[in-house]
């Protein structure tokens, strides 16, 4: 298990719990906000010196009217889930935000615009969906955990990094930006088998992102939390601290097997699970 993997499952819904309590940037800021970010306008942070509690009431004050747009809440991303991006956004835990319907409305092979964003950036990721309420109490067995979800999904994750000086792109910013939802394209939906061979296949599997020119990236199962079903207990305490929980039919991003790469007009990128199935799995998406 990755090194970071205990201290993000016990910090970050510790530390996201005070919200209800935090300062907050006002119902106007958000507005403002979610109008530039809806027209791709990079912007500024909502509030210099944000702490994670303020960020995720940002979030909060963002996300109803980010839904006028982008569709009704589906389910739950969760960022922040390897080394690499928890190092960039120097904040070492996870971080979670809603998706909406227009997260998953694309399907591989699909064209979208290069800019759909203000800070249009590709993430290979993967999407599971939750069968029934057990998945809270399911704890952190990865068979238990299987046994509530009824289909894993190829996806690749199109998000807004938002800021117009990604250098003062931390957590709480990120937080308040809805940890990035935006946009994204689903492959095929298969109904995963509750059994640990298939667990020990999400470890084990590589996932790797190309585009016609070269390769983006590779990475293990593993680099997400160590174990792509070890994403899914820490979002049911992260929730819990919200005082919500998972329900049948959230759809749930489990996490950038990639880095956030910028999006190239004029390429196709795609992402291959290779050890998932039997044979590779595959989805992809036409940037122009």
């Amino acid at each position: 298990m990755r090194r970071n993997t205990l201290a993000a499952l016990a910090l970050a819904p510790l530390v996201l719990a005070g919200a209800a309590r935090a300062a907050c940037p006002d119902d106007a800021a958000m507005a403002a906000m979610a109008a530039s970010l809806l027209n791709n306008t990079p912007v500024p942070p909502p509030a210099p010196g944000m702490s994670l509690a303020e960020g995720l009431c940002a979030q909060n004050r963002l996300v109803p009217i980010m839904e006028r747009s982008l569709g009704r809440v589906v389910g739950w991303k969760v960022g922040l889930t390897n080394d690499a991006a928890q190092t960039r956004f120097r904040t070492p835990h996870p971080l979670a935000a809603p998706i909406y319907e227009a997260t998953v409305r694309a399907r591989s092979g699909d064209t979208l615009p290069a800019r759909f964003a203000a800070v249009p950036v590709v993430e290979s990721d993967l999407l599971v969906r939750v069968r029934d309420a057990g998945i809270n109490t399911a704890g952190a067995d990865h068979v238990a955990i299987l046994r509530h979800l009824d289909q894993v999904i190829p996806f690749i994750e199109l998000p807004d990094l938002a800021l117009a000086d990604l250098g003062q792109m931390d957590g709480p910013n990120l937080l308040a930006v809805g940890v990035g939802a935006r946009l994204g394209v689903v492959g095929e939906a298969f109904e995963p088998p509750a059994t640990a061979e298939f667990a020990a296949r999400l470890g084990s599997m590589r996932v790797r992102l190309v585009n016609e020119q070269r390769e983006l990236s590779e990475a293990p199962g593993t680099a997400l939390l160590g174990h792509p079903l070890n994403v899914i207990p820490w979002l049911v305490g992260d929730l819990a601290a919200r005082g919500t929980a998972l329900k049948p039919g959230d759809l749930i991003s489990l996490g950038g097997f990639s880095p956030a790469l910028p999006a190239e007009a004029g390429r196709t990128v795609t992402a291959t699970y290779t050890g998932l199935r039997e044979q590779p799995v595959s989805v992809s998406v036409s940037l122009r």
